[in-house]
């Protein structure tokens, strides 16, 4: 099967960070660079979780690495609702972190139910 390769996360409509089991910032992309500018934007590359976010949240991630979990949440700023979506990766089939997708949402969005 013939592969491609590209920078697709450059390119996706949300802003996605990567952390490592410690909860250690090892990749963002540019619009999570923009989102997160006046916290460091590129710079966060290296930080702690930890050190930018309050004890509340905290004690998530912490739950969060310790039982490889999901956590997703809408949150609304300025009148922007978005989807919050933190997940865990996995690298040769090890836990190695949690990525985090924030998605801006319209002001609708329908639910479709199916089957």
């Amino acid at each position: 099967m013939p592969t491609t390769t590209f920078d697709w996360i450059e390119h996706y409509p949300a802003a996605v960070s990567v952390c490592d089991t410690q909860g250690t910032i090892i990749a963002i992309n540019r619009l999570a660079m923009n989102l997160f500018g006046k916290y460091g934007g590129e710079n966060l590359i290296g930080a702690s979780l930890f050190d930018c976010h309050p004890e509340p949240a905290n004690i998530i991630i912490r739950r969060l690495l310790r039982d490889h979990a999901a956590n997703t949440y809408f949150t609304e700023k300025n009148g922007v609702r978005k989807l919050v979506h933190q997940t865990p990766w996995y690298h040769d089939g090890e836990f190695a972190g949690l990525t985090e997708t924030i998605i801006p949402l319209p002001a609708e969005v329908p639910t479709k139910q199916r089957g």
